[in-house]
């Protein structure tokens, strides 16, 4: 008998998230193979089809009584069952330090366990506060328990690989989180939005305005337009409609030219940016597969300008899918993003060696592939 897969996940749709968007891709690509797939995450209490995934809800399921009745639920169901545990420490409430959880998935030993690490630890500075020392070790001993008996890991990123213990270490597959967004865009629907931003060249942003972020782009951003008149900035996700109007206070000669796209749908988003001929990605920690918005651009084939750091796997500076800086400076990606603007033949073959890149190695099929092995290591 075949095993059904059991997603457990801090966040699904309609909840907002890069784990949700993953999460739900994986679902329905394992259903597409014939699989049949559960998945459970905390919200309103229901039981909901989702095109022919199974989603089970409830307040505070990942909390102690809450994992009671995981267990009477899942026990009820047919087996045999294989658990795949979307991982980020904070998605699962108890400030990221849900020992009990963790305690629970190592003990479910009559099932087939797979672990995937969106994130695996919290950083570790001997100079932090107690409190993010505390949740540092917290985290790690959490990633331990975890690991008990796990038949296979697959991590964001290869770094995350090094906190896990052998031979789950070595063993553990690197499976990109892919675009959050649909590749296929139509191209009358680019067109209107060109038209409607004007016949200057425009830049874009897709991400969340966090301040980590916020800073370097706006560093890079407003040069780029006072030295260009004609320049556009399109800002898309989630906090780019406030974001655009704190900039526009701060720099009034460019409100105009400052167009963010608030809550749009994913088809929506990736109409806008393929609209724009550079996308403008700085990563406090480096570029990197666990980027979604940095994968959003790169599935359609959009020239990127970002930078490396110490969470930047080896492929983006061996293959350049994108124009990368050896930081987050912003004086780098200025001079890259200019060098871009003003050679349209570089600014293409980088979008179409990013696309490229994008299929060889981020697409999901690969990491389906993956969870679709039998047998072996991962």
């Amino acid at each position: 008998m075949s095993r059904a897969w059991h997603l457990l996940t801090g966040e699904y749709p309609p909840a907002p998230g890069g784990v949700s968007d993953h999460t739900r891709s994986i679902a329905h690509a394992l259903l597409k193979a014939g699989e049949t797939v559960h998945v459970w995450t905390p919200g309103a209490d229901g039981l909901t089809d989702d095109q022919g995934v199974t989603v089970h809800r409830w307040p505070g399921l990942f909390t102690p009584p809450g994992l009671v009745r995981l267990t009477r639920e899942l026990d009820a169901l047919p087996g045999p069952r294989r658990l795949l545990l979307l991982y980020v420490p904070h998605a699962f409430g108890m400030k990221a330090m849900n020992v009990p959880l963790c305690a629970w998935f190592a003990a479910r030993r009559q099932d087939e366990r797979e672990l995937f690490l969106h994130e695996a630890v919290y950083p570790w500075s001997p100079g932090a506060p107690w409190k993010h020392q505390l949740l540092a070790g917290v985290t790690r001993v959490m990633l331990r328990t975890l690991a008990l008996g796990v038949e296979r890991a697959y991590v964001s990123i290869p770094t995350w690989a090094e906190h896990l213990p052998e031979p789950l270490r070595s063993q553990a597959r690197w499976c990109p989180i892919p675009s959050p967004l649909p590749l296929d865009v139509p191209e009358e629907a680019v067109r209107a939005v060109r038209e409607a931003l004007g016949d200057g060249p425009t830049v874009a942003h897709f991400g969340t305005y966090g301040g980590t972020i916020a800073g370097p782009l706006e560093a890079v951003l407003v040069p780029l337009l006072q030295r260009d008149e004609r320049r556009q900035a399109l800002l898309l996700g989630r906090g780019s409609q406030a974001w655009s109007e704190s900039l526009g206070r701060k720099h009034p000669a460019l409100a105009r030219r400052l167009h963010a796209r608030d809550g749009l749908a994913p088809e929506a988003v990736a109409v806008h940016l393929r609209a724009a001929e550079l996308l403008v990605q700085p990563y406090p920690d480096g570029v990197s597969a666990r980027r979604s918005s940095a994968m959003g651009g790169l599935g359609l084939g959009l020239p990127i300008v970002t930078n490396t750091g110490h969470l930047s796997e080896t492929l983006w500076r061996e293959l350049r899918p994108v124009a990368l800086a050896e930081d987050a400076s912003p004086a780098a990606l200025l001079k890259l993003a200019e060098h871009l603007l003003e050679h349209g033949d570089e600014r293409r073959a980088l979008g179409e060696r990013a696309a490229r890149v994008y299929r060889e190695h981020f697409a999901l099929e690969h990491t389906v592939a993956h969870l679709l092995r039998r047998g072996g290591t991962a």
